[in-house]
C-alpha cells in the first residue's frame, strides 16, 4: 500500500507543480498600466553629455534629489536586490534624474556601485529642478517629491512609457512605485514585478521572431 502511495505521490506533484505554475503564468502575464504616457527625458543628459530616453527601454526611474550621498542607500539596495540580478537584458535601464550640480556626488557613488556591479546600464542623468519636478508630476501619482527634488519612490516605465504598476495590490490597493527603503518591498513585490514585465517583452520577441520565420 505504502508503494502505491508513493508512486501516486510522486506521479500526481509534478502535474500539480505545473498547472500551480501555468496558472500564475496567466494569471500575471501583464503588468497593468497604472499612468499612460509619461513625460519623455531627452533633456536631461548624464555627465559625459549623453542623453537618455525612456521611449524603447525598460526602464527603472528615480529620484533621488541634490543630497544624492545622503540618499545612496536607496541606491544600494536596488544595485543588490533588482540590478544585479536584472541589468544583462536588452533594453532594461536604471536611470536616476538628479539636479545640475550634483555631477560630483553621482561619481563618487557611481564607483562605489561598481565594486557590486558593472554600472553600464545604470545612469545618473542631469537636469534642472523643474524638468524633474515635470518629469515627476508626469508619473500621476500619489507621491511627491521633498524640498531637495528627490523621493525614495522608484518606478517601473516599459517601452512605450508607460508606468507600471498594481491596481489591486493587497497593501496599498493602487501601487505606482516600490519605496526603495523597504527591503522587503523591493525583494518581493518589486523583483516580481520586474520578472513580469521582462517576462513579457520576451515573450513577445518570441512571437514576432516565430512569425518572421513563417513569413
Amino acid at each position: 500500500m505504502k508503494k502505491y502511495l508513493v508512486l501516486g505521490v510522486l506521479f500526481l506533484l509534478p502535474i500539480t507543480a505545473y498547472i500551480f505554475f501555468a496558472s500564475g503564468v496567466n494569471n500575471f502575464a501583464k503588468l497593468p498600466v497604472v499612468t499612460a504616457n509619461v513625460s519623455e527625458i531627452t533633456s536631461f543628459q548624464t555627465s559625459e553629455g549623453n542623453k537618455v530616453q525612456l521611449k524603447n527601454n525598460i526602464t527603472v526611474l528615480g529620484f533621488f534629489g541634490k543630497d544624492l550621498l545622503a540618499n545612496k542607500a536607496y541606491a544600494f539596495n536596488l544595485a543588490h536586490k533588482i540590478y544585479v540580478k536584472n541589468h544583462q537584458f536588452e533594453d532594461f535601464q536604471f536611470v536616476i534624474l538628479l539636479p545640475e550640480g550634483s555631477q560630483a556626488q553621482a561619481k563618487e557613488l557611481k564607483e562605489k556601485l561598481s565594486e557590486i556591479e558593472s554600472m553600464d546600464r545604470w545612469k545618473f542623468a542631469f537636469g534642472t529642478s523643474e524638468e524633474i519636478e515635470k518629469t515627476f508630476n508626469s508619473l500621476d501619482t500619489k507621491y511627491s517629491l521633498d524640498n531637495n527634488t528627490a523621493s525614495p519612490f522608484v518606478f517601473i516605465i516599459d517601452k512605450d512609457r508607460n508606468l507600471r504598476g498594481r491596481s489591486d495590490d493587497e497593501d496599498d490597493g493602487t501601487l505606482y512605485g516600490f519605496d526603495s527603503r523597504d527591503i522587503a518591498e523591493i525583494n518581493n513585490k518589486m523583483t516580481d514585478d520586474i520578472k513580469v514585465v521582462l517576462a513579457e517583452y520576451r515573450l513577445a520577441l518570441k512571437k514576432n521572431n516565430n512569425a518572421r520565420r513563417k513569413i
